[in-house]
């Protein structure tokens, strides 16, 4: 029974892993096609990767994306932890939960809402759309993500540690730098490369409130596809994989040399 259980539970993950990891595989192969369409493979080339180191505004636009990606993650990441051991000192359940759902509200809310609320606030504001709009707006729904992957670490922590810092004489800020801060460094971790996953990836907000003149790649993507399927696009989006790819291993191994994380300081 145990063997039959064994063989169905690996036959669907191999399923499901075949369903989610195809299309991608399939674009990778015909980032290789010399045919220049997606109908058929008519022979190997890197003519499009070529092409595509070639294109400047491309290039500039992924600049454009990693920086966006990176200082939102970066921001919201120490907003987030910040916030996140705001709501969890806390002491009243009702209003740690309704602080918490509160919090949940951008991340449940559709994003369609959700740019166009940004786009309605900027404007009203007077902040012109373009690199600070799409960084503002990033920063505000990468925020709840990293609230959610600190606070769980903070709930596993007990509350003795705290308590014998400050009775052998630590102040608040010895307490939440070398006391709380090392202790949840795993879910920083989580949370900041969480924010640069979200970051990287949306679209529906950045479409509201990106401007003339400045795009990221993902709209530009869009607006590629729209016009027709170029395999330039195939090239980028194989690169950029393979990059996620590496992060993912590395960020594993990272986490297999230190199980514990960097523990609480002496």
């Amino acid at each position: 029974m145990r063997n039959k259980l064994s063989v169905s539970s690996r036959l669907y993950l191999t399923i499901i892993f075949f369903i989610l990891y195809a299309p991608i595989f399939f674009l990778v192969f015909y980032s290789f096609n010399s045919g220049g369409n997606m109908n058929q493979f008519e022979g190997f080339t890197l003519d499009w990767y070529k092409e595509l180191f070639q294109d400047t505004r491309l290039l500039i636009i992924v600049l454009n994306t990693v920086v966006v990606a990176l200082l939102s993650a970066l921001v919201s990441t120490i907003i987030g932890v910040l916030g996140a051991i705001a709501i969890h000192s806390v002491k009243r359940s009702q209003t740690q939960n309704a602080l918490l759902s509160l919090n949940n509200v951008l991340i449940v809310s559709p994003d369609v809402i959700i740019g166009a609320s940004f786009l309605i606030l900027l404007t009203m504001v007077g902040i012109k759309l373009g690199f600070y709009s799409v960084l503002l707006s990033h920063i505000a729904f990468c925020i709840p993500i990293v609230v959610l992957m600190v606070l769980p670490k903070l709930k596993e922590m007990s509350p003795s540690l705290v308590d014998a810092a400050r009775d052998l004489g630590a102040s608040r800020l010895d307490v939440l730098t070398k006391v709380i801060i090392p202790y949840i460094t795993p879910g920083i971790f989580a949370g900041f490369f969480m924010a640069l996953t979200y970051s990287f990836d949306d679209f529906a907000v950045t479409f509201f409130v990106t401007g003339n003149g400045f795009t990221t790649l993902s709209v530009e993507i869009y607006s590629l596809a729209r016009r027709g399927i170029a395999l330039n696009i195939n090239a980028l989006s194989t690169l950029l994989f393979l990059f996620t790819m590496i992060l993912v291993i590395g960020y594993y191994f990272i986490a297999q040399r230190n199980p514990k994380g960097l523990g609480v300081r002496k």
